[in-house]
């Protein structure tokens, strides 16, 4: 912790790079090189030179907020092993709160085996990582731009359906999002484009809602209107109910309401339902009474169960009591059974006695 408040000190004062320095890394030999000559050429004379299994990393601006947690729990955080499975750090609000405040820069991590490139992984400055034993190779003065042109190549054009879950192009797309250039929205852009493969677009879709703010509602929007696929469209709606862009919700909104894809409808009410509001449940309800689809109707029902601190139930007995559709009525049922609530369970006692 020590180290860490030091190295955020020089940082302030302007003494200290992020491109300078790399994070603790222990149980490795540390060696850096700089990549002023280009980052493309230098990677690829490291991954050639390795002949073995070893770690490449480097950092770049990271969007504030939204970086992995270090491993560990807030308060005691611990050493990440780059060799092991467990990876995602704390995403306690605290820690997010505190990493937007120090700003400690988004790194890049690459494992080299004999085969080339086989995993991409993302961290934050200041979490320490344990290395495993392998060398790892620090680069310096690394330009954002060459890191996204980079990453661009592990993904653009390809199915992350068609890889091991989270190999490259999963965490690339991720890492992508998370550089703070506006190069990353440019080439998210290139992503979404209808000649990539639809599971591409899908994640990218995902991305565009949790970091890239402003720009990532804009496209995301834009790809609601266009988009064909309604997988990737669903995608679409999750970002929209991630992103923190206010006008989003009035989007999803429209969406459950007047959206072609009943498919899509149901997704937008079930994201709604994640917001707590009586406008929300209104919207919900609205669903359950008018849209013109048995399934969109179930699936409403079952949003109302999702609206947090209990505020759905009494829409459900409402719906469970008066609504004229048996398959509607028999849905709202179940789930007031399934909620535990004391009001469900004495609507269904009275239902029961009668």
């Amino acid at each position: 912790m020590k180290r860490v408040l030091i190295v955020s000190v020089l940082m302030a004062f302007g003494c200290l790079t992020l491109s300078a320095q790399p994070p603790l890394v222990e149980n490795s030999k540390v060696q850096t090189h700089s990549a002023r000559g280009g980052l493309a050429p230098l990677f690829r004379s490291l991954s050639e030179q390795t002949g073995g299994p070893a770690w490449i990393g480097y950092s770049v601006p990271g969007v504030r907020g939204h970086l992995p947690g270090c491993c560990g729990k807030c308060d005691t955080p611990r050493p990440c092993r780059l060799e092991g499975k467990e990876w995602w750090g704390s995403g306690e609000r605290e820690c997010r709160e505190k990493q937007a405040a120090t700003d400690p820069g988004l790194v890049m991590l690459f494992r080299i085996g004999a085969a080339g490139l086989e995993k991409v992984r993302v961290s934050a400055q200041d979490c320490q990582l344990n290395a495993g034993g392998l060398p790892f190779h620090w680069l310096e003065d690394v330009k954002p731009t060459e890191s996204i042109a980079m990453l661009t190549t592990l993904c653009s054009g390809k199915d992350p359906d068609d890889e091991k879950k989270h190999a490259l192009v999963d965490p690339a797309v991720m890492a992508i999002a998370m550089h703070r250039d506006p190069e990353a929205d440019a080439v998210m852009g290139q992503l979404v484009d209808p000649h990539q493969p639809e599971g591409l677009r899908a994640r990218v879709a995902f991305w565009l809602g949790v970091a890239r703010e402003r720009p990532g509602y804009d496209r995301l929007k834009r790809m609601l209107q266009e988009e064909k696929s309604d997988k990737v469209r669903d995608q679409v709606v999750f970002g929209l109910s991630l992103t923190k862009v206010p006008e989003a919700l009035d989007l999803l909104i429209k969406t459950a309401r007047a959206d072609s894809s009943s498919h899509v409808r149901g997704q937008a009410l079930f994201w709604l339902a994640q917001k707590a509001g009586e406008r929300v449940a209104g919207v919900i309800s609205d669903a359950i009474k008018d849209d013109p689809e048995t399934e969109v109707k179930t699936q409403a029902v079952f949003a109302l169960t999702q609206i947090p601190n209990g505020e759905g139930v009494p829409k459900l007995i409402d719906v469970a009591r008066n609504n004229q559709n048996p398959e509607v009525r028999k849905q709202a049922v179940f789930w007031l059974g399934q909620s535990r609530d004391p009001r469900a369970l004495a609507f269904i006692e009275r239902v029961l006695t009668e």
